[in-house]
């Protein structure tokens, strides 16, 4: 488990066990520039095998928040603890053209004989094996994403974070993509952090979906509904419009 502070924190976040939370982020700010704070004293928990998902309006900090917890932007103001194994899915799949498929899988593992075997086992969990020794330029997009989706799980996180991986996406990769990840999850069962713009999306994938706004915590919602999801159900109708209203998101 880590834990990532600012500099000369005097106030430590709480030591969490990991029976209790997979991330704990306390107080946690960030500034560019001295501008207004992207994240404003946040406080968010995310539970062993929870599946969370993160809303807000562009600029609302939930990239920010995303990035400080992979450890791509440090930690200035408040603190960050997050498991050890943590991995990221981003928006483009960020495959490296000159490796195969199952090479980009295998990236930033222990190089032995099982490397291969790993790689191509998950590969063939996202219905990717006939492509395991395919050019990346050569995949479609969701393809691709199903690809950088395979790296990410090899890994075994205990944290997947995943920033808008279907925004590129047609509409029905989109919903291939949402059902793929949905069966991962469950078979898998890591703690998940979704940042989307897409309110059905996360109330078809989410146990809880929080809305941020100014970089602090508008609306934390709990979605206890059955799996799977159907959008005919009256009350994913009834999740989706209180996540549209703290959105701001109002019909005419």
């Amino acid at each position: 488990m880590n834990t990532l502070s600012s500099p000369g924190q005097t106030r430590p976040g709480p030591m969490v066990n990991a029976a209790d939370a997979a991330v704990t982020v306390t107080g946690l700010t960030r500034r560019f520039a001295n501008g207004p704070a992207v994240l404003d004293g946040l406080d968010l928990h995310i539970a062993p095998g929870e599946f969370l998902a993160l809303l807000g309006r562009s600029g609302s900090g939930k990239s920010t928040l995303l990035r400080m917890l992979s450890g791509l932007d440090p930690v200035t103001e408040g603190s960050v603890r997050r498991p050890d194994d943590v991995a990221v899915v981003f928006q483009e799949s960020r495959l490296l053209p000159w490796r195969r498929v199952w090479q980009n899988v295998g990236l930033g593992q222990k190089k032995d004989a099982s490397v291969r075997a790993r790689a191509e086992a998950v590969l063939q969990e996202v219905g990717l094996a006939h492509r395991s020794e395919a050019w990346p330029l050569t995949l479609s997009g969701g393809e691709a994403q199903r690809a950088a989706l395979a790296r990410a799980l090899v890994r075994e996180p205990d944290l997947l974070m995943l920033d808008e991986p279907f925004a590129a996406l047609d509409a029905l990769s989109r919903l291939r993509m949402q059902r793929l990840v949905a069966g991962l999850w469950q078979r898998h069962r890591c703690a998940v952090l979704l940042v989307t713009h897409d309110v059905d999306e996360a109330v078809l994938l989410a146990d809880r979906a929080v809305v941020l706004e100014s970089g602090r915590i508008r609306t934390d919602l709990a979605i206890p509904l059955d799996r799977p999801r159907r959008h005919t159900d009256p009350q994913f109708e009834q999740f989706r419009q209180t996540l549209l209203d703290a959105l701001g998101v109002h019909d005419d």
